[in-house]
């Protein structure tokens, strides 16, 4: 399984439920690294600290002493992984059952993937049920998580990851080097350069239509960070632009509407997610 990478914010409640959220649908013994970057307050810390004491997960924390800034933090955190495939959680994602199952099978399908994203409820180019909106997290997680394992894994391309959830292959990352702290304020433009980047030597970002990450609201840029990326990938926008306009995900999106009104939780299915 890849390792599982969590950013701590400063969002209390957000952090409980993501944690909640990883026992629940993740395999026991999957490995995690929660990494604060000096942003967790006292209630922060002893959330986490509960956590670690009773988690089934094979996680680790880490403070840094003085905050760097996110992209800094995130390319520390990928760097000390070397080559191997991580996935990277927004703080505030409440990953459904399955989910790494199926993102980790979706590398597995095509080396040629980089990057692989899962559905959200607030997931831009990756949203379900409406794309580009923002809508509430999934009432029935398992219901979601079943509908969407059972579309076929055909894994489109998407113009780039999306930041509430996304697993990149770590020899492609090694190929590219590191995030641009220099240039890229937030993990969200840090990731569209570095998907691109990546898209630039042949490797695909896509679309993991197997697996559901739902979140709590739609991440987005810092000052600054568009006018840095249109001015380094002056096409992006546009793409960006003509892919929300021509929706090429909307038969896949009706499918897991579908699917989702036809799904049931027998408990021979159950084994799904465990």
């Amino acid at each position: 399984m890849p390792v599982v990478l969590l950013p701590v914010g400063t969002d209390d409640d957000a952090l409980d439920a993501c944690l909640g959220a990883l026992d629940a649908g993740t395999p026991a013994g999957t490995r995690v690294w929660l990494a604060d970057d000096a942003q967790a307050g006292p209630r922060g810390l002893a959330i986490i600290e509960r956590w670690l004491a009773r988690t089934a997960l094979q996680a680790d924390y880490t403070r840094r002493p003085r905050m760097v800034g996110e992209v800094a933090h995130v390319d520390e955190m990928l760097s000390a992984c070397g080559d191997a495939d991580v996935v990277l959680l927004a703080p505030d994602a409440q990953p459904l059952p399955g989910w790494l199952q199926q993102l980790s099978a979706c590398l597995a399908r095509d080396a040629a993937i980089a990057t692989a994203t899962p559905w959200c409820n607030a997931g831009e180019t990756a949203a379900w049920p409406r794309l580009g909106e923002v809508m509430p997290p999934p009432e029935d997680r398992e219901r979601t998580a079943l509908a969407c394992a059972a579309l076929p894994p055909l894994h489109p391309e998407l113009p780039a990851a999306v930041a509430h959830a996304v697993v990149l292959r770590g020899s492609a990352r090694k190929r590219v080097g590191g995030l641009d702290a220099a240039s890229f304020a937030s993990w969200y433009a840090a990731l569209v350069d570095l998907s691109l980047r990546l898209s630039g030597l042949g490797w695909r970002n896509v679309l993991c239509e197997t697996a559901f990450v739902a979140r709590g609201g739609e991440g987005g840029p810092a000052d600054g960070d568009m006018d840095a990326l249109n001015a380094r990938w002056p096409t992006f926008t546009p793409r960006l632009a003509t892919f929300l306009m021509e929706d090429p995900l909307r038969q896949p999106r009706e499918r897991l509407h579908a699917l989702y009104a036809q799904a049931d939780l027998p408990e021979r299915q159950r084994d799904l997610f465990g």
